[in-house]
């Protein structure tokens, strides 16, 4: 049996430990067994960039970040158009797995990297998909590996900002990733015990940001904690197209919206605000126990659907159990946060604001 594996989009916590599931499972019940690493993702596919893996090399991996083939941004909606030296990416990617002979490529991504094994799919290729991303809006699957070790940082992050804060009796702001939806800000803000969580599902009002704010001062609380989603948007902002808000924003220059909301609340009410962004370290760093159980988990079953040879699939977790979804049915669709859910109703009844017209 000869497979292929590539990481490609951004990195994560558990890449590493998803493909040691994968092959621990393939080398414990096939006989001969062939593993070819890509390197950074699909630019080593298209420019045929591998070398053959040996189980040594998946030794000690299930604690390290990362991953140990590098990967790299490939954006789907350029998979068609040739690179600068006129290639044909989707078929040179097709002509390294020839060249190989493999039986499966093995691809570990968020939903861009999904949509593109998806279109390797179509073109007759065996494709086994695992859904990695912090930011866990991949259609099909309850969780994404990556998330739950996200989470630890971004509320790790918000916790040592309370100290100073209240030491301070100043406004916080802490940006947490997540791209174009708000399951990590969510998560991380209620299990840090944030006063007002911003998400983009949910587009904010400024007057109901302050008003929680005056709410807090007028029972005592001299600091305020916002965690804010790095897609956050403004009830304003949200009524404009891409092309009008893209304008508004470059006349803005704001680093990110979180700069805007501060620049707000001290102009509105006369308290100092000042924002954190945690970045990348909420993507660095060991995998969490969480992500280490789901990552074996998911890896095995990826090694049970390649002996069975059910491609065309990604393997999700479903109910606490794993499951195979067709890739023809999630490629393209993104999760989101439902502002009606009933963790968002949770939150609010006890007193944490979404500053949106339901607040």
């Amino acid at each position: 049996m000869k497979i292929g594996l590539l990481t490609s989009g951004g990195d994560c916590q558990a890449l590493n430990a998803t493909m040691r599931g994968v092959v621990k499972g393939l080398y414990a019940n096939v006989d001969e067994l062939e593993v070819y690493g890509f390197y950074d993702g699909y630019k080593g596919l298209i420019y045929s960039k591998y070398r053959l893996l040996t189980s040594s090399d998946f030794s000690g991996i299930l604690t390290k970040g990362g991953t140990i083939l590098g990967t790299s941004r490939q954006p789907f909606k350029l998979m068609r158009e040739p690179d600068e030296n006129g290639l044909n990416k989707v078929e040179a990617m097709k002509s390294t797995y020839y060249k190989l002979n493999l039986d499966c490529l093995v691809i570990l991504g968020g939903n861009g990297t999904q949509k593109t094994a998806n279109l390797l799919r179509e073109e007759g290729l065996n494709i086994i998909h695992l859904p990695k991303t912090i930011d866990n809006d991949i259609y099909g699957t309850d969780v994404t590996f990556g998330f739950y070790s996200a989470i630890n940082i971004a509320t790790e992050a918000i916790d040592c900002i309370h100290t100073t804060a209240a030491s301070h009796n100043r406004v916080f702001i802490v940006e947490v990733m997540g791209h174009k939806v708000g399951w990590l800000t969510l998560y991380a803000g209620v299990a840090s015990g944030a006063d007002i969580i911003l998400l983009p599902e949910m587009p904010y009002d400024d007057k109901k940001i302050i008003s929680a704010i005056e709410r807090r001062h007028k029972n005592g609380k001299g600091f305020t904690i916002l965690a804010v989603a790095e897609g956050a948007i403004s009830k304003e902002d949200a009524k404009l197209n891409k092309k009008d808000l893209k304008k508004k924003q470059e006349k803005e220059h704001y680093p990110s919206v979180s700069y805007k909301i501060a620049e707000m609340i001290t102009k509105e009410t006369g308290v100092e605000a000042r924002v954190t962004v945690p970045g990348h370290t909420q993507r660095g760093g060991s995998p969490c126990p969480y992500d280490r159980v789901l990552c074996t988990r998911l890896g095995s079953a990826a090694a049970k659907a390649i002996m069975d040879q059910k491609y065309g699939n990604m393997v999700a977790m479903i109910n606490g159990e794993t499951k195979l979804v067709p890739l023809a049915d999630v490629a393209g669709k993104l999760k989101v946060v439902d502002p009606d859910c009933k963790m968002v109703k949770e939150a609010r009844r006890i007193g944490i604001s979404f500053a949106s017209k339901d607040d």
